[in-house]
């Protein structure tokens, strides 16, 4: 196993600069030690975190457009709106965990790296009652009719949506079109990558209401 960051980054070949390497390490030093308290992540190596959690944000970061306000919800250990927000400082990203103590420990961990993140302990429909976003990130927060159901009486207050899965995504969607929560809600598969040291691929979906053109 590599024995920095630096070393795994450049055997993915993924080219980041010097201060997002520093920022990445500090992220991970802080979500691992804060790990031993309570269950934030799997990935507890710098193999795991690039292969599992940080190509899947360079990937979404690629679909976000220049300014733009996003909201990562069901935040979890930080991923992928930490990270996202350390490869993108041109956009603006807040945190929406609704765990108490998860988003505790997701405060804390930004405080001390000094990020302008915004965490929100709060349900995702809770705080879209109040609040317009350009786009929702997700990622492992539940099968895509719970998206659908949360999200579903809160499009007025979202551009789109991006939602990180895994190979199963297509029955997903049949489930959610087969609960009748798909209706009035377009959905296209924006990006797919291989899922590294599996025969899976990952896919980013996009969604957005129907009555809007695609953002």
């Amino acid at each position: 196993m590599a024995d920095s960051l630096k070393d795994v980054l450049e055997s993915h070949q993924i080219e980041l600069s010097d201060h997002q390497i520093q920022q990445l390490e500090e992220y991970c030093r802080l979500l691992w030690s804060w790990n031993k308290k309570m269950n934030l992540t799997r990935h507890t190596d710098y193999e795991l975190f690039v292969t599992r959690d940080l190509i899947d944000t360079i990937e979404l970061s690629k679909l976000i457009g220049e300014g733009q306000e996003v909201l990562d919800f069901g935040s979890g250990g930080g991923v992928p709106g930490i990270p996202l927000a350390i490869l993108r400082d041109d956009i603006e990203v807040s945190l929406c965990e609704s765990v108490g103590k998860k988003a505790k420990a997701l405060a804390n961990i930004i405080g001390e790296m000094r990020l302008p993140i915004p965490v929100n302990h709060a349900r995702v429909e809770d705080l879209l009652d109040d609040l317009r976003f350009d786009v929702i990130t997700c990622r492992a927060v539940g099968p895509l009719w719970k998206l659908c159901f949360w999200l579903n009486d809160h499009w007025h207050s979202i551009i789109q949506v991006l939602a990180i899965k895994g190979p199963k995504w297509v029955d997903e969607r049949a489930e959610a079109r087969h609960r009748g929560l798909m209706k009035g809600v377009n959905l296209r598969k924006a990006a797919s990558y291989p899922m590294i040291g599996t025969e899976s691929e990952s896919v980013i979906l996009k969604m957005w209401p129907g009555y809007r053109e695609e953002p």
